[in-house]
């Protein structure tokens, strides 16, 4: 039987990574304040969520000092989940009639992705924003592309074009805000949708939801949405491969806000 192959395309910031690399990039050159600045460009709506490092690094004055070589080594001080190199190995060698081609689809400096998946995922596999530099000074001297917002729609779009995948076979992994455009892109071709946070806006709009510090967690809902898995089959999966699920629990959780005629407004969360 000639196996299906399935595009699983992940994020990377707080997707494989506990850290944002725009916090990284701004303790390593001690700038203060990096996450006020990131805040006020969202109010002002100047540039699509995800891109604001880039816009910082291309505008701001603090980060003109940013050299190829920070950004390297930003990557290296990334704190990245537990098993990636395991996630990326189960599927590549495929499951049950299924095949994965994994790649990463981030707004972060390709360099800085670069050097923190180094060995684990070739960087022909790695899309992420790239900058020109200046070939006298090595300053950045221009935004090649960014891959934030709608920037990662068409990102998954051309490697969909390159695979040759339907996009009923597109799965997309992702965290925050600058997921929401390529999840209800991949929501309307029938592909899946994974968020790995439970921020309200990605949560409401991700098919499905998996919190853990581990990035074979994700193979979860792969395995029970596109193989058929059920849970047995999934925790032998996982003890053949060396793994054992100590603690899975599946609740369900509303989010509701509440007023009170007259009072101040209150949010609330219940997950039964």
């Amino acid at each position: 039987m000639v196996a299906k192959q399935y595009l699983v395309a992940s994020d990377f910031d707080q997707t494989l990574s506990f850290n944002d690399s725009g916090i990284v990039l701004a303790e390593l050159l001690g700038i203060p304040d990096f996450e006020a600045k990131v805040a006020g460009l969202s109010r002002l709506n100047l540039v699509q969520s995800g891109a604001e490092l880039a816009y910082l690094i291309r505008h701001d004055p603090d980060f003109r000092r940013v050299r190829r070589s920070d950004l390297a080594e930003v990557g290296r001080r990334v704190r990245l989940k537990r098993n990636i190199h395991k996630l990326i190995d189960l599927l590549a060698r495929g499951i049950d009639g299924a095949s994965f081609e994994f790649y990463v689809v981030s707004a972060a400096p390709e360099e800085v992705v670069h050097s923190a998946l180094e060995g684990l995922v070739p960087k022909s596999h790695i899309l992420g924003t790239r900058f020109g530099y200046d070939a006298g000074t090595g300053e950045i001297d221009s935004i090649v592309h960014v891959t934030a917002g709608y920037g990662k729609v068409a990102a998954l779009d051309a490697l969909r074009s390159q695979l040759g995948m339907p996009g009923e076979r597109t799965v997309y992994v992702g965290d925050g805000t600058s997921d929401i455009h390529a999840m209800l892109h991949v929501n309307r071709i029938n592909g899946l949708t994974i968020a790995v946070s439970q921020a309200r806006h990605i949560a409401q709009v991700a098919r499905r939801t998996v919190l853990s510090d581990d990035a074979l967690s994700v193979v979860i809902p792969i395995l029970e949405e596109i193989v058929g898995y059920d849970p047995e089959q999934i925790r032998t999966l996982f003890d053949r491969n060396g793994f054992v699920i100590q603690e899975w629990d599946k609740v369900r959780t509303d989010w509701l806000t509440i007023r009170e005629i007259g009072s101040e407004t209150l949010d609330v969360i219940v997950a039964a």
